[in-house]
């Protein structure tokens, strides 16, 4: 990893501790609306990421009032088409990067989770925490514009069809509740118990099986594209790529003398 202990400076700060690396956006002032400088430091992060063996969950989370405000328009005003190539292409490449890791990814969101942030939230993660108050938006058509970042990917795959198109074309604003309810989100807590049941959860994740936790990810995320026949023969080869694991081996033994699996995460 690039950074060993928790750096202090860069608008997207990455560092590794133990088997968990944190992920967050770091332009409070700006509501951490993507620039182009963050945009390459977000996919330079994911990179880092991914090239890093010991990583066994990935922790997403943002420094100030809001996870994500969209992309930074006043950036993109002078130049759009060239700014906004530069932002896709750092953004893309970090969220396919992620995509195609073992380790899960969590998101702990609060404040404005709109254009980007959603596409971003909704793209990387495997599991969203949020705050009570947190505020999503899709938001692109506000600015006249269509998505970015896995929107058109992620929210179809998780609302529907029907209820996307509602949620893009009118882009109103949901409340964490509603995001609750329409499956946005897994949880919904107090904003003051959110970094210590998000830490739980992580923390759960990191002593798992990553490779199987890997095998389950890409099947779930390519299962909508799949045929069932193909599906069926892909779930057979994750099956078998799991069972010569030495955690499969620690998990059966684990199961046969009824004690707790002690995973290495191999």
């Amino acid at each position: 990893m690039a950074y060993p202990d928790k750096p202090s400076e860069g608008s997207v700060l990455h560092w590794r501790e133990g088997g968990i690396a944190h992920l967050r956006f770091n332009r409070p002032q700006a509501l951490n609306a993507i620039d182009v400088d963050m945009a390459t430091a977000f996919g330079a992060a994911c990179e880092d990421i991914a090239g890093d063996p010991a990583v066994r969950v990935v922790w997403m989370s943002a420094e100030g009032r809001a996870f994500m405000a969209g992309g930074d328009i006043a950036s993109m005003a002078a130049d759009p088409v060239p700014v906004a190539d530069r932002l896709i292409a750092g953004m893309h490449g970090g969220l396919q990067a992620l995509a195609g890791l073992d380790a899960p990814v969590v998101a702990s969101v609060h404040g404005a989770v709109a254009g980007a942030g959603l596409g971003v939230m909704l793209g990387a993660s495997d599991l969203v925490i949020a705050a009570e108050g947190t505020r999503f938006s899709v938001a692109y058509p506000l600015i006249g514009a269509s998505c970015d970042c896995s929107t058109s990917w992620s929210l179809p795959r998780l609302v529907g069809l029907r209820k996307a198109l509602e949620l893009a074309l009118l882009s109103d604003t949901v409340s964490s509740d509603e995001a609750l309810r329409l499956g946005l989100c897994n949880r919904v807590l107090p904003p003051a118990e959110l970094e210590a049941e998000s830490r739980k959860l992580v923390e759960r994740l990191v002593s798992g099986p990553t490779r199987a936790f890997g095998r389950i990810r890409r099947l779930m995320r390519a299962s909508m594209a799949s045929t069932l026949s193909d599906q069926l023969e892909a779930e057979a080869e994750g099956f078998r790529a799991c069972a010569a694991t030495s955690d499969f081996a620690e998990g059966a033994c684990a199961f046969l003398a009824k004690r707790p699996a002690r995973f290495s995460g191999q």
